[in-house]
């Protein structure tokens, strides 16, 4: 099989890539290797236009293989891959949003990119590599595409140097984990995408990371030309559709004011209705002038470019926005806590018409989610889920499962949220929120960030500090001239250029998100918006912060109560009892759950204090160990020739020697105590091997 190989020395690992017919039939391939993680990835175009395409008909999806990491997972009645796990979704949605930008607007064939990870070492991260790979893949196919595109992945510790892409246990003592893929049209390098996680990292650690990164980039993006020249198949020729001049014409004499009239009315919340019957008449009239010509399709995509161009021109030249507002200022907000009388926290938060409710609930330690995935295995105990209902935005739709965008959006909160949640020993709680959009205009994920904040302290989770998100917009014309647009909503999430998601708290970022629908921005853009977004930030903490401060004192009555007790490791089994017998008997008396650690810490979780403690004394008797000295009242369970046995605690015996019946010999021991007689028992010696030594007659001498 011929094969092309590439390769590339990248932060001392070699990436390497090769180009052969594995995937002959795709209309380009590529297997991209980075240590020992490898990719393939195939990008595939239809050879005819889909009809009536009401935007560009891409599908991304990242295929996750447990034979990568040599795993076999699964239900044992079916061992193979059903679903894409949450985490392969993101990871498809993180190379969606960087190579989708770079298609040409007028493409109205289905293009599918599929990424495999074919092997995982444990160290890299398949998400960089698949980015690198999928713009491989169309950089050399015959599909039309501006590419190509770089991503790195930016780590830093707290008093660490950057380092480039991070191993996951470097990651995992990093307060920065940053992704920036990026392009390099002329002599700039710009950014059309940013996933990042922080712990409340100051605005310019994002920059400095920007800065290191840069370099590495244009490495990259040189390195994947250089293949394209001497691997790369002609490009299909997409032709423009014709303009008619006269029916443009006509159009804009049909709208005349009518259009700027209708899309900038402040504080009209019908606005985007009246717009959209607007271009119903428009259509209409065409229809009725030009009868079974189809050229109402026209009209539709005449009518948006229509209202991109006055979005664009009214905020560059004028700082105008549709609905009135100054660039940066933000609709109202409104915050209230403790809606829901039953459950263990809530939170509504309000920005003009968007409105999200969180509902917190508080779970035991054995809540947690388990994770078993090609990457991911362990236990999550904190997890954010979002729900975009069609009512939310004056829609019908079916109600199914959650689809990639909704388990994007609660990520992203989940992230925004995570470095702000007590760790289990402080606060041993399963936590799981629920964000319900209720109305939809602009940015939800953010307003989740901020509804969950108000959850998470009114249910009285010690979080450090609340968190609130800001998305912002920018506005750029042909000449460079730009706008950045704060709180963006309607017309301008749609029409505009960037949508940058920002998260943290009053002392620093825990989450950003950006992609763009322009080439990139640069540094001086990505420099202005951090800026803007840390003062919105703060603008709305001080909106939640007088609704509620501080997470409060008390848990919810309705809350479980988890109590806490040590044992010695070496009676876990005493506790559980043969089969489970023990434990299954206290979880059944005692209305209570409970978790059992290795190191012998035991989680006892109960809706009522009263059956934890009942619990909890049930197993301190179970594993409480007797010392020399000590009197209990003990019930004889056996009775040998030497000696009887007597149960001092529940499932714990010890010996009486026959000698130790009485004060004078003994010839039998039943002339003394009888199977299920209560005696009184003193504890003389404990042996190495944890046996314990009773006596009856010294017991009755000190009574």
């Amino acid at each position: 099989m011929k094969k092309e190989i590439f390769k590339l020395d990248v932060g001392g690992r070699e990436l390497k890539v090769e180009i052969s017919n594995l995937a002959e039939q795709a209309s380009g391939s590529v297997l991209v290797q980075y240590g020992e993680t490898t990719v393939l990835a195939t990008a595939v175009m239809s050879d005819r236009e889909k009809e009536d395409a009401g935007f560009f008909p891409l599908t991304v999806d990242y295929e996750e293989r447990y034979y990568a990491a040599g795993k076999i997972l699964g239900s044992r009645y079916m061992r193979r891959e059903s679903r894409p796990s949450d985490e392969a979704i993101l990871t498809s949605r993180f190379i969606d949003r960087a190579i989708r930008p770079r298609f040409p607007k007028n493409l109205k064939r289905e293009v599918q990119v599929v990424v495999t990870c074919l092997s995982w070492d444990g160290e890299n991260d398949p998400d960089v590599i698949g980015l690198i790979a999928a713009s491989l893949a169309l950089s050399i196919s015959n599909i039309p595409w501006t590419g190509p595109i770089a991503c790195v992945r930016i780590g830093k510790a707290e008093e660490g140097k950057f380092v480039l892409d991070p191993t996951y246990a470097e990651r995992e003592k990093n307060i920065l984990d940053l992704a920036l893929a990026g392009i390099k049209p002329e002599k700039e390098l710009l950014i059309n995408m940013i996933e990042t996680e922080g712990n409340e990292i100051e605005e310019s650690l994002i920059l400095d990371a920007f800065d290191f990164a840069k370099p590495f980039m244009e490495k990259i993006i040189d390195f994947q030309k250089e293949i394209s020249k001497k691997a790369g198949k002609e490009k299909t020729v997409i032709d423009e559709p014709a303009r008619d001049m006269e029916l443009e014409r006509e159009i804009k004499d049909f709208l005349g004011s009518k259009l700027e009239d209708t899309l900038y009315q402040k504080n009209k919340a019908e606005r985007m209705d009246e717009v959209n019957q607007l271009k119903d008449e428009l259509a209409y009239f065409i229809e009725g002038k030009y009868p079974g010509t189809g050229k109402q399709i026209y009209v539709k995509d005449f009518f948006e470019e229509e209202i991109n161009r006055l979005v664009h021109e009214k905020a560059i030249s004028q700082e105008k926005r549709p609905d009135g507002r100054k660039i940066d200022e933000i609709r109202p907000i409104e915050c209230e806590v403790g809606l829901l009388p039953r459950t263990h926290g809530s939170g509504l938060f309000v920005r003009g018409q968007t409105k999200a409710l969180s509902i917190l609930t508080l779970g035991a330690p054995g809540d947690v989610r388990l994770l078993e995935g090609m990457e991911t295995s362990g236990k999550k105990r904190f997890m954010h889920h979002y729900n975009f209902p069609p009512y939310s935005s004056g829609e019908i739709k079916p109600m199914r499962g959650p689809g990639r965008r909704e388990i994007g959006h609660g990520m992203l909160a989940e992230k925004a949220l995570f470095p702000l949640i007590p760790s289990f020993n402080d606060f041993p709680y399963t936590i799981r929120i629920v964000t319900e959009i209720l109305s939809s205009n602009g940015s939800t994920s953010m307003a989740s960030a901020s509804s969950s904040s108000l959850a998470l302290m009114d249910a009285g989770v010690p979080i450090k500090r609340p968190c609130t998100g800001i998305a912002l917009g920018l506005i750029k014309d042909d000449k460079g001239n730009h706008k950045i647009l704060t709180d963006i909503q309607g017309p301008e999430d749609h029409h505009g250029d960037m949508d940058f998601k920002v998260a943290g708290t009053e002392k620093g970022i825990t989450a950003i998100q950006m992609d763009v629908k322009i080439e990139g921005v640069g540094r001086e853009i990505l420099k202005e918006a951090l800026e803007r977004g840390k003062k919105a930030r703060l603008q709305i903490l001080g909106e939640i912060t007088k609704v509620i401060q501080k997470p409060r004192e008390a848990l919810s009555l309705h809350a479980p109560r988890i109590l806490i007790l040590q044992i010695n490791p070496n009676k876990i089994r005493e506790v559980i009892g043969p089969g489970g017998k023990i434990i299954n008997a206290i979880i059944e008396e005692c209305g209570v759950s409970i978790d059992i650690e290795d190191s012998g810490r035991i989680f006892v979780t109960a809706e009522k204090e009263e059956a934890a403690k009942k619990a909890v004394e049930w197993i301190k008797n179970i594993t409480r160990e007797a010392k020399a000295g000590e009197i209990f009242q003990g019930r004889v369970t056996r009775i040998l020739n030497f000696g009887a046995f007597v149960e001092i605690f529940p499932g714990q015996e010890g010996l009486v020697h026959i000698s130790q019946l009485a004060p004078y010999h003994v010839d039998k021991v039943e002339d003394i105590v009888k199977i299920g007689d209560i005696i009184p028992v003193k504890v003389i010696s404990i042996d190495e091997q944890g046996r314990i030594n009773l006596s009856l007659k010294e017991a009755k001498q000190q009574s």
